[in-house]
């Protein structure tokens, strides 16, 4: 690429920030890989999928990554962090709540009105009140793991999966809260 290619924003394929650690990155690559890959028939893009390798081959070995950080910086004039300091364990629970969160409010519209379940990305944006790349984050994974949909109105909704789970998560609190009682009044 220094000589005379084009520069190739990496970061912007794999869709990450550029101070995003190796997990972030693979995780990114695994997301992307998958969803252009030929044989995923709704998203399929060679072009892009080809892309995506590309960008992660370049990015996932640290001396590699650090050379192309340097090309970077001089072209796009960011400036990487040093230390990056993230509360990884409250930034983890503060996004399992926005999820359970999300969860329970489209299973509530989904049970008062089964037939027209779907809400806008607007309204549980501002009950969250997330930016947009935290709220983009929690879509990507509550759709990843099948528990929500986009439906043909563009509205999110849950899914079967997805009610399950609530209520799988609702029966695991009340089990929690009937021993803690016990054990008090014991």
């Amino acid at each position: 690429m220094t000589n005379g290619e084009p520069f190739i924003d990496y970061y912007k394929i794999l869709q990450v920030s550029p101070n995003c650690d190796a997990r972030a990155l693979e995780t990114a690559y695994r997301f992307l890989a998958k969803k252009y890959h030929p044989d995923h028939v709704e998203t399929a893009d060679v072009t892009k999928f080809n892309e995506v390798i590309e960008a992660y081959k370049a990015l996932r070995n640290p001396d590699q990554r650090a050379q192309y950080d340097l090309l970077y910086t001089g072209k796009t004039g960011f400036i990487f962090s040093a230390n990056v300091e993230v509360d990884d364990e409250k930034t983890a629970n503060d996004d399992a709540d926005a999820h359970a969160k999300i969860l329970l409010f489209l299973y509530k519209r989904r049970r008062e009105n089964a037939q027209d379940a779907g809400v806008g990305r607007y309204f549980v944006q501002k009950m969250l009140k997330c930016s947009d790349e935290h709220f983009e984050f929690h879509l990507w994974y509550l759709k990843s793991k099948s528990l929500i949909e986009i439906t043909e109105q563009g509205t999110l909704a849950i899914t079967i999966e997805g009610v399950d789970h609530v209520i799988s998560m609702s029966q695991t609190i009340m089990r929690e809260k009937l021993l803690i009682g016990r054990m008090i009044d014991t």
